[in-house]
């Protein structure tokens, strides 16, 4: 029987996916297989105008050849999934459609795909996931996890290809800005890609120093503007008091879930909230670091003060950057373990590859999926951990040690126009590491407490 593989790319872009489809498509070859590339991802072979000479097409090695050196996708790549939207938003838990996976496997069989190799994140894993079900003993299907989130629950905390790459260029980015800041004698407010993960947010904050650090994983499930800006005001008046008017504050962007549901979502900003093909709130839509800059200001402007501040993100111009060399090698090592999976003997149907102190590992998708709503777990920053220690230590932000000093909390009570016994509680619960607002003592004059 002929070998043929196809490869599909999913999701966002991410450092190193040309680097995977070059390696897995040079060793399958010289494997015996043909090898066929699918554009744009699962898009077109679930759309009722599939055309194979136009949507796919014949990879060889001349053409992968040297594509590891660069960014983004030869393949391109597109966020359609063979997930059913409306058994999400109806049982919170993922559901394949049926619809399109019977759709894509009579595709792939009328190409004659018997090997299916995916790239990508959750979603595309979980349609990996669906596809290998549906096609039983006539698709093996092998899935190279790819995210510059870092959330995926990969082995002994091995990171997810592209996140390096993510962290290099923007700690770099945030350095510039850092001397930006120090210079016009201002403060930004920088957010980072991650959905509900911080590591990418937190990395890079580690990495070029910032001034401050925020991830979801430090306020619990449910927080709100004000406590995020609690924690960030008092990291302005602590660095005021140290002598200095400027400084970066780092955030993940998936702080914005932490605000609430949908529902929540959409009360707070006013207007609807659109979701993505997987159900999650579009966090392009949650302006979090503008409702936190005017929070700010006019906190500041409510005792006659300025603060000039900037906002910024960074996410899109890291995605498709040109990989580090160590996602270059990690990517190819990746796609020559791929096609292992593919060969071995014992099969692997259904499948995750992963590298394990430099040995190949195959994760099983029942091995990595939450029971309760049928998703890939998510893998957090653990906030007890050494690593979260470390980039917690040389942040400038209130400690619980600072509300115990009272020459400290006479001088920031000062920059705050407050008496010294007003400031311990209205900051203390800003001064704990972890800020939830389901405990620990409340400020008595929360200036909206709705939001």
């Amino acid at each position: 029987m002929a070998k043929r593989l196809g490869i599909v790319v999913g999701g966002g872009p991410a450092p190193g996916i040309n680097a995977v489809i070059g390696a897995a498509t040079i060793q399958a070859i010289n494997r015996g297989f043909e090898v066929i590339g699918f554009y744009d991802g699962f898009r077109w072979l679930v759309a009722d105008s599939f055309d194979p000479p136009t949507h796919t097409t014949r990879l060889d090695i001349p053409r992968v050849a040297r594509i590891h050196f660069d960014g983004g996708s030869i393949l391109r790549t597109a966020r359609h999934n063979l997930l059913d939207p409306v058994a999400i938003k109806e049982t919170e838990k993922v559901q394949p459609h049926p619809g399109k996976v019977s759709l894509a496997l009579g595709r792939l069989r009328e190409l004659g795909i018997n090997c299916l190799l995916t790239i990508g994140g959750d979603d595309t894993a979980l349609s990996a996931r669906f596809l290998s079900e549906a096609g039983g003993e006539n698709l093996r299907v092998v899935h190279v996890p790819k995210t510059i989130d870092n959330d995926l629950p990969l082995p002994q905390n091995q990171p997810t290809f592209g996140f390096s790459t993510a962290r290099f260029y923007g700690a770099g980015l945030v350095k510039n800005l850092m001397r930006d800041s120090q210079t016009t004698g201002r403060w930004y407010l920088v957010s980072a890609m991650g959905r509900s993960a911080g590591w990418l947010a937190m990395q890079i904050g580690q990495a070029a120093g910032a001034t401050v650090t925020l991830i979801p994983e430090e306020f619990g499930e449910k927080t709100s503007i004000n406590c995020i800006a609690d924690v960030l005001e008092g990291a302005i008046l602590k660095r005021h008091v140290f002598g200095r008017c400027d400084g970066v504050a780092v955030l993940a962007e998936g702080l914005a879930y932490s605000l609430g549901d949908v529902e929540e979502l959409e009360r707070i900003l006013g207007h609807e909230v659109s979701l993505d093909a997987a159900g999650h709130p579009r966090l392009s839509e949650v302006p979090l670091l503008e409702l936190l800059k005017k929070e700010l200001q006019a906190r500041f402007s409510a005792r006659g003060e300025r603060l000039p501040l900037v906002t910024h993100n960074i996410g899109y111009e890291l995605r498709s950057a040109d990989p580090t060399p160590h996602d270059m090698a990690y990517c190819r090592a990746l796609g020559y373990q791929s096609i292992r999976l593919f060969t071995d003997s014992e099969g692997h149907a259904g499948a995750m590859v992963a590298l394990v102190n430099g040995n190949l590992q195959a994760l099983q998708f029942a091995e990595i999926i939450n029971p309760e709503n049928n998703r890939i777990a998510t893998r957090l920053v653990d906030t007890e951990s050494d690593e979260y220690m470390v980039g917690r230590a040389y942040q400038i932000r209130l400690e619980t040690s600072d509300l115990e000093d009272p020459v400290l909390v006479a001088k920031l009570a000062v920059a705050a126009h407050m008496s010294p016994a007003e400031f311990k509680e209205r900051y203390r619960r800003a001064a704990t590491r972890l800020c939830d607002t389901t405990v620990g003592p409340k400020p008595t004059a929360d200036p909206d407490p709705k939001s």
